[in-house]
C-alpha cells in the first residue's frame, strides 16, 4: 500500500489565538566537584549605539550551565580589560581566577567579536579568534565562542551552539490543551513557535543536517507523520495509514526515516525511502515494536519490544536482517538513544518502581542510572555526548531537566507558563554567517 503524501507551505502559528510562548528558564541544580574558575571580562563594543547584546554574559552562563565552571562574578572583577595590554595576571590570581577569556565586539549590521583566553597561572594566550554573525544573531555568535572555548579547556566540542525542540503544552480552561512545537537555543532563549494546534504534537526530531525536523500531529484526527523545513516552513505529511503512525527517526544519511506503523496489523517498524517513498518493513512479530533509533553507522538500528513480556531494546542489523536484544538488566527498558561514539545509549529505566534516565555503555554491556526523580522520559543526547535532555514531574508540572552522562552535572528548565515535553537536541548547525 502506498503512503499518501501532501506537500503544503503554511503560516503554521497563524490559525489559532495567540498564547504565551513557553520561555524556558534556567535553573543549576548540581555542578562538579573543584570546577574550573574562569573570568570572562565584559566584552568591549566598538559599534554605533549601544550593544545589541551582552556576548560575556551568555558564554558565562553557558559555562555555568555546563557545571565544569565555575565563573567570577562580575562585582568581584579588579578590572574590565578587553585587550591583552590591558591584563595584569595578579589581579586575576587574587580572585582564584584560572583562566580569563577577553574580548571586543564590533560593526553593525555585520558584528565581529575577536576574543582571546588566557591561562593566569601561565600568564600565557590559551586559543584567540573571532567570530561573525549578522546583528539578530549575536547570540548564536556568544555560543560559538563558548564552544570554542569549552573545547580549549576540557579537550570535548562544545554544544552550547545548537537547538532544542520541545513541546509547550498550555491548559485552556474548559477547552482543548494548547500545544506549541517550539524551536529554542540550548539555553531555552529565544523561542520560536513552528507549529500550533489544539491537537497533540509529539516526537519532534531532527534531520542529520539540522534542516528539517518530523513529528507526529494528530491535526488529521489521527496521528500522522510530517516533515517540516525550517527555513521555508514548507512542511509534507509523510503518513495516513489507519492506525498508529508514530516515532520518527532519519536515518544517518538524511535519506530514510524509521517509524512505527500499525497499517498491517500490531505496531512495527517501517523504514521509508524519502526519495522514492517506498516503504520497507523491518520487524514483523505479534508482540509491540516501537521506538526505533539509528545507529550512527546507519547499518542498524535499536528499537523498543515488549517481546520478553515487558520493555527492552533490541537491535535490527540491516545487513544480516538479525535481530537482538540489548537490555537485559531490570524489567522496563525503553527510548533509546544513540550516542555519536555508538557507545552510549541513554534509555528509560526502571528502577525500584520508578522510571529513570539510565545510559547503557554498549562495550561493557554496564548500565548507570543518571537521575533520581519518579517520571522521566523522553532522552535526548546533546551532539558532542555530554549531557541528556529529559522530561520530568516537578512539583506535578511538566519541565525539561538535563543531566551530564557522568551524572556530576544537572539542570532544570522549567517554562515559565505552562508545561514542557518531549525534547529533542539538535545536531551540530551548519554555520552561517
Amino acid at each position: 500500500m502506498k503512503a499518501f503524501f501532501l506537500s503544503v507551505v503554511v503560516s503554521v502559528v497563524t490559525f489559532l489565538s495567540p498564547v504565551a510562548r513557553a520561555e524556558l528558564v534556567i535553573e543549576i541544580t548540581q555542578g562538579i566537584d573543584n570546577p574550573t574558575v574562569i573570568a570572562i571580562s565584559p566584552f568591549a563594543w566598538e559599534g554605533p549605539g549601544v550593544a545589541p547584546e551582552d556576548v560575556a554574559f551568555v558564554i558565562q552562563n553557558d559555562l555555568y550551565r555546563s557545571g565544569q565552571f565555575a565563573p567570577v562574578a562580575r562585582e568581584n572583577m579588579l578590572g574590565t580589560p578587553s585587550r591583552d595590554e590591558d591584563i595584569f595576571f595578579r589581579d586575576w590570581r587574587m580572585v582564584n581566577a584560572q583562566y580569563l577569556l577577553i574580548g571586543r565586539l564590533t560593526g553593525d549590521q555585520i558584528l565581529t567579536a575577536d576574543f582571546a583566553l588566557y591561562d593566569v597561572n601561565k600568564q600565557t594566550l590559551v586559543i584567540q579568534g573571532s567570530e561573525q554573525a549578522v546583528r539578530g544573531e549575536v547570540r548564536t555568535l556568544a555560543h560559538r565562542i563558548a564552544d570554542r572555548v569549552y573545547t580549549a579547556l576540557t579537550g570535548i566540542p562544545g554544544a552550547f551552539a545548537t537547538k532544542l525542540l520541545y513541546v509547550a503544552v498550555t491548559p485552556i480552561p474548559g477547552e482543548k490543551d494548547y500545544y506549541e512545537l517550539t524551536l529554542a537555543d540550548a539555553d531555552g532563549a529565544r523561542p520560536r513557535v513552528l507549529l500550533a494546534s489544539r491537537e497533540p504534537i509529539l516526537a519532534p526530531t531532527w534531520s542529520p543536517d539540522a534542516t528539517e525536523i518530523a513529528y507526529v500531529s494528530f491535526e488529521t484526527s489521527r496521528p500522522a507523520i510530517f516533515r517540516q523545513n525550517l527555513q521555508t516552513g514548507a512542511r509534507e505529511q509523510l503518513t495516513a495509514f489507519r492506525g498508529l503512525n508514530g516515532s520518527p527517526s532519519w536515518s544517518p544519511d538524511g535519506k530514510r526515516m524509521a517509524m512505527v506503523l500499525s497499517k498491517d496489523g500490531n505496531p512495527d517498524i517501517y523504514v521509508l525511502d524519502l526519495e522514492t517513498y517506498a516503504l520497507e518493513r523491518i520487524t514483523r512479530h505479534y508482540d509491540i515494536d516501537t521506538e526505533p533509533t539509528w545507529m550512527p553507522d546507519g547499518k542498524s538500528l535499536l528499537f523498543t519490544s515488549d517481546r520478553p513480556g515487558r520493555p527492552q531494546i533490541y537491535r535490527y542489523d540491516f545487513v544480516t536482517g538479525l535481530t537482538d536484544r540489548v537490555t537485559y538488566e531490570g524489567s522496563y527498558n525503553a527510548r533509546a538513544r544513540v550516542a555519536q561514539d555508538g557507545r552510549n545509549v541513554v534509555l528509560v529505566h526502571q528502577q525500584d518502581g520508578d522510571y529513570k534516565i539510565a545510559v547503557l555503555d554498549l562495550e561493557t554491556r554496564r548500565l548507570t542510572a543518571l537521575t533520581s526523580t519518579d517520571l522521566d522520559e523522553s532522552p535526548s543526547i546533546a551532539p558532542n555526548g555530554s549531557m541528556v535532555l529529559y522530561a520530568t514531574k516537578q512539583a506535578g508540572r511538566g519541565i525539561l531537566a538535563a543531566v551530564s552522562v557522568d551524572g556530576g552535572a544537572r539542570f532544570n528548565l522549567p517554562a515559565r507558563d505552562g508545561e514542557v515535553r518531549e525534547p529533542s537536541w539538535s545536531p551540530y548547525l551548519p554555520k552561517t554567517p
